[in-house]
């Protein structure tokens, strides 16, 4: 029996690069992102792989598509893998927190925060029989401070507790959750993050496989709670 993985935010980018990794490694996927087209698209790449591929598009803050995505894995029989990759940046240029549209900082908090919680509760029965793995990703924006990213970097921040509040719980229920800082990439997302400016010196995605190749061969539960930085020279970030 194949592994089973679902991914967010698959269309493009990170998550796109990693339903290729998955799929080339035998995973069977459920990918979703909000762009039905672009999803499709993705899943028709994928189709050389031989994998079963279910693309779901929708937005992960609504609950109908959530449950859109249970029914998903239970057809495929369960999960071993959750990647909450979907990401919202914010506006563009981001504004300084002082000047933050409150109703734009709520719905980054939804993509980013919440709908990775949501998941979790709404897939843990299939989690917990496999003993599964769940991947919040995370930005260096979450430690860094930096003038103009505190919207994003506050969401992520967030997230990066909740990846170890929940690591710490789930434990004695066999489920493992860790986070990942996959570092500056050349996405559409970075390029909105610097509207305007050349970002061709950054790496593409695919610059993190080894990572993640690493990654999945670890026991979870060995790796349960940490903190990872997937372009670092030390992945593994001291504590």
């Amino acid at each position: 029996m194949s592994n089973v993985a679902l991914i967010t935010g698959a269309s493009q980018g990170l998550g796109q690069t990693l339903a290729h990794f998955l799929a080339a490694q035998g995973y069977d996927l459920i990918i979703t992102a909000r762009s039905a087209d672009a999803l499709q698209a993705t899943a028709r790449q994928l189709e050389r792989y031989g994998s079963h591929v279910l693309a779901v598009a929708g937005d992960v803050t609504d609950p109908v598509h959530r449950r859109e995505l249970v029914t998903a894995a239970e057809s495929l029989d369960g999960l071993d893998l959750l990647v909450n990759n979907a990401s919202f940046l914010g506006p563009s240029p981001q504004p300084q927190l002082v000047d933050y549209p409150q109703e734009i900082m709520e719905q980054v908090f939804a993509v980013n925060v919440l709908a990775p919680v949501a998941l979790v509760q709404d897939l843990l029965p299939m989690l917990q029989r496999t003993g599964g793995l769940v991947v919040n990703i995370s930005s260096d924006a979450a430690v860094g401070g930096y003038a103009g990213w505190g919207g994003y970097g506050a969401s992520k921040a967030a997230l990066d507790l909740i990846s170890l509040t929940l690591a710490n719980e789930l434990r004695e229920q066999g489920v493992a959750v860790v986070s990942v800082d996959p570092g500056d990439m050349r996405t559409q997302m970075h390029q909105e993050a610097f509207p305007g400016e050349d970002i061709s010196d950054r790496p593409l995605p695919d610059v993190t496989l080894p990572f993640w190749g690493w990654l999945l061969g670890q026991k979870r539960l060995a790796v349960s709670g940490q903190r990872f930085q997937a372009q670092a020279e030390q992945w593994t970030i001291a504590t």
